[in-house]
């Protein structure tokens, strides 16, 4: 398993680029402008982390802004912790066999969603290219929030 990333969710993208580079030296790695969803995704790493953070070596900072979004509260500003994973389907089952709920099943064969016992999002993550789509996980529906 590789840690990836944190996302939080802001609500200024502008105000939090300006924070999180500006007075905390971070860097932009890359940003994504979705039109059709009406989000864009930020990630920065660490000054002097920049190198391997583009290679995908180290774990980065995922900001989200969601274009139409009013203000978080109960805590939705945190998004998730991301990890990739040598085969999704091997840890969510090893995962729903221990008594843990899969909230997001892998049916694409490349992304999870699943909670800690604190309730934090846990994001899984194909490593390489997805898995060919495969029961139980294509039938499975959504539960709760992730």
């Amino acid at each position: 398993m590789q840690y990836l990333h944190t996302m939080v969710r802001v609500s200024d993208l502008d105000e939090s680029m300006n924070f999180y580079c500006g007075q905390l030296g971070m860097v932009r790695i890359s940003r994504w402008d979705y039109e059709e969803g009406r989000f864009t995704l930020v990630m920065l790493a660490a000054s002097g982390d920049e190198d391997r953070a583009s290679s995908d070596h180290t774990p980065m900072l995922e900001l989200t802004w969601n274009w139409d979004e009013k203000g978080y509260g109960g805590g939705r500003n945190f998004g998730h912790l991301a990890f990739r994973v040598n085969d999704i389907y091997r840890i969510c089952r090893q995962l729903m066999d221990s008594g843990v709920t899969i909230n997001r099943p892998p049916r694409d064969g490349r992304m999870a969603f699943v909670r800690s016992p604190d309730n934090i999002s846990i994001e899984l993550l194909q490593a390489g290219d997805a898995l060919p789509e495969a029961e139980p996980w294509v039938s499975m529906p959504n539960i709760g929030e992730w």
